[in-house]
């Protein structure tokens, strides 16, 4: 995104660079992805926020209407279900060079970030702490996990069918600044979309066949990141 912007700038992996991390810790930003520009930073997948900090003009597009993007959301959880019922149990401790979280934790962390989203609707606010909880020791295997899957988007279904139109023009208290329901709403839906893409790219890794093709006309719309990780 940045390049397209014409902005040059230095690509740091903190992974394989603690004195990077430090850095981004010293600026108050816990884990990437980020933006940084002296002192300042930009903590998450937010254009907006990136191109104020640079200096750029950054046009949105309009953003779909929360009930499409609840219904594309799941869309997206339900192939993310599909998919985990599909990954052999061994395969789940497989742990990718590109992010260090296990294959069984990043399936969890699917259906727990989007759980997150009625939580932080309806307490008002959205830590961070809940985007990194590993898969609890009950959710151990590939049936556990596309269980867990199915209860929270019944869960989902159910906030959406009672929630009013209003609510979505509430503000959430995020852990990267304030957040109108809408927002909040597209942005669970391409965070788990994202993370969707991966597991496919992961599945194709290990030789796993995907029960069903990625559901990329449920992703149209959505501000995903170019990058895969």
């Amino acid at each position: 995104m940045l390049a397209s912007w014409g902005v040059e700038f230095d690509p740091v992996d903190v992974q394989g660079n603690p004195a990077a991390l430090a850095e981004l810790r010293r600026l108050g930003v816990p884990r990437v992805p980020a933006v940084a520009v002296g002192d300042r930073a930009v903590h998450g997948w937010n254009p907006p926020e990136y191109a104020r900090l640079l200096g750029v003009t950054y046009e949105a597009e309009g953003k779909l209407p929360p009930a499409e993007l609840a219904a594309r959301l799941d869309q997206i959880l339900e192939s993310t279900e599909r998919l985990l019922r599909a990954i052999p149990d061994p395969h789940l401790d497989f742990k990718p060079p590109e992010r260090d979280r296990s294959l069984r934790d990043l399936g969890y962390h699917v259906f727990r970030l989007s759980l997150a989203f009625i939580d932080a609707m309806d307490l008002g606010a959205l830590p961070e702490s809940w985007f990194q909880e590993p898969a609890p020791a009950g959710i151990r295997d590939s049936v556990a996990l596309g269980n867990y899957g199915a209860l929270v988007r019944a869960r989902l279904q159910g906030w959406f069918q009672g929630g009013a139109a209003q609510e979505y023009a509430g503000v959430v208290r995020t852990y990267y600044g304030p957040q109108s329901g809408h927002e909040l709403l597209e942005r669970t839906a391409w965070h788990a979309g994202q993370h969707l893409r991966q597991l496919y790219a992961l599945a194709e890794r290990l030789g796993i066949a995907p029960p069903a093709p990625m559901p990329v006309a449920a992703f149209r719309g959505l501000p995903l990141p170019d990058a895969l990780w």
